[in-house]
């Protein structure tokens, strides 16, 4: 099994040379890039190399996508991606209504033949935003995946978690779409409080061990990228968070 690490999870933990050589030596094999780590990318596949690290996915803005996919590609290439994952929508963005997210969800269909054309899989991940009632009872999520029935999920479990909805009949509805997982886990009462209410991933709240292998049996997911949005040590979540998942 391949682990995977967002580093958007190390951003405040500079240097990214640091970084690397910290993941590597945990026993990580591929990470999962955001804009953060983009500036040189012949560099960044350096060190990647080095640390014996690929760089499978990763994350590109609706903005980048839509305004400049010849530079996704290229950055793509460099460093060696086989899935292109748009990440985010901020909330002045979000559109209030069914209509509105149907054709949002047109973009990113849009995005994913050009990625399709280029040779790569494309996918969005989810926050807790998309399942959230629209007027009418259903929930954006609903709207994305069947206006956009070409692309993948990269589902992030416990944002879903988070929102109060069961990501379990999710998973069993649309697993053939999930091409890639966020694996992070929800502190307990009382804890992670300087942490954003996240943990370590083993060590909150979440039957990571069940969630697994519902994943693992009804998913087509490639990719288990560990995600912590705001840790206070990145090295004890990198190693506490991998320790875990290697116990499943």
């Amino acid at each position: 099994m391949n682990w995977s690490f967002q580093l958007y999870s190390a951003r405040n933990f500079q240097p990214w040379d640091a970084v690397l050589k910290m993941l590597g030596e945990a026993g990580y094999t591929q990470v999962e890039g955001f804009g953060g780590v983009y500036d040189d990318p012949k560099a960044l596949r350096a060190e990647l190399d080095r640390n014996g690290l690929t760089m499978p996915t990763g994350h590109f803005s609706i903005e980048a996508l839509d305004n400049d996919f010849d530079g996704v590609r290229r950055l793509a290439e460099v460093l060696g991606m086989k899935l292109l994952i748009c990440p985010y929508l901020v909330a002045e963005a979000r559109p209030t209504d069914a209509a509105g997210w149907r054709g949002f969800a047109e973009r990113l269909a849009k995005a994913g033949e050009k990625a399709k054309a280029a040779g790569y899989g494309f996918a969005w991940h989810n926050h807790d935003f998309e399942f959230q009632a629209l007027p009418g009872g259903s929930v954006p999520m609903d709207h994305i995946l069947s206006a956009a029935p070409g692309i993948g999920w990269e589902m992030d479990v416990a944002w879903v978690v988070r929102n109060g909805t069961d990501p379990l009949p999710w998973i069993e509805r649309h697993g053939k779409r999930i091409a890639a997982v966020h694996v992070k886990d929800i502190a307990r009462a009382g804890e992670g409080l300087d942490e954003d209410g996240w943990s370590d991933v083993g060590h909150g709240t979440l039957d990571w061990p069940g969630l697994f292998k519902a994943l693992r049996s009804k998913t087509a997911a490639e990719y288990y990228v560990m995600e912590q949005d705001n840790p206070n040590d990145i090295g004890r979540f990198a190693r506490r968070s991998i320790a875990s998942a290697k116990a499943w």
